[in-house]
């Protein structure tokens, strides 16, 4: 039985690149869904929350209100961990882009980007500090200073490489379109195979 207001998938799996009339540019957005490692991690810890905050009732009901502010406090900070941990990644606008950590923010306009690229390179697994051989979506300044943006072992790409895939073409997109004065620069020769 089909439902109509379930329709939110439809914009990822449509064949034209044709964009949405609804798209707006302006607006901060991650071309790309979060993975099942990431989402599975925030859904247990706002499960482990919602446990907190019926012991903070509890312990409220039982008349102990310093240790349930303090029980309510635990189970806030877990919440927002979760909202951040959901929140993480490469998100992209009119105005540049913007990398989302878990302790910071960093955003780059356009015309300060020379080129957003994929490289073969040493990665870290789910962001532990083992690392394994794979690829990097990597943003390039104009001063030669790379960071990397994503890679294909991290918690939204872990196991999918075809989403890693499409989440590195849609971003490398957005940069050609609104940093076109580097696009010739670093542009690959015809052939040439970055990954």
């Amino acid at each position: 039985m089909p439902l109509p207001f379930l329709t939110a998938d439809r914009a990822f799996d449509t064949t034209d690149d044709i964009a949405l009339p609804f798209d707006d540019h302006d607006q901060w957005r991650r071309p790309y869904r979060p993975g099942p490692w990431r989402v599975g991690i925030a859904a247990i810890a706002l499960l482990l929350a919602s446990f907190v905050l019926l012991a903070a009732v509890i312990i409220a009901v039982a008349g102990a209100f310093g240790g349930s502010l303090f029980t309510f406090g635990l189970a806030t900070v877990v919440i927002c961990a979760a909202l951040r941990l959901l929140r993480m990644g490469v998100w992209v606008s009119r105005a540049g882009l913007r990398h989302v950590a878990f302790f910071s923010t960093r955003t780059v306009p356009w015309d300060q980007v020379s080129a957003v690229r994929t490289t073969q390179q040493p990665v870290r697994w789910l962001g532990l500090p083992r690392t394994v051989q794979g690829q990097a979506l990597v943003l390039v300044r104009p001063n030669g200073e790379q960071a990397p943006l994503l890679t294909d072992h991290n918690a939204d790409f872990l196991s999918r490489v075809e989403a890693f895939d499409r989440a590195a073409d849609s971003i490398e997109a957005w940069n050609a379109e609104y940093a076109p004065e580097y696009a010739a620069e670093y542009a690959e020769p015809a052939g040439a195979q970055v990954r």
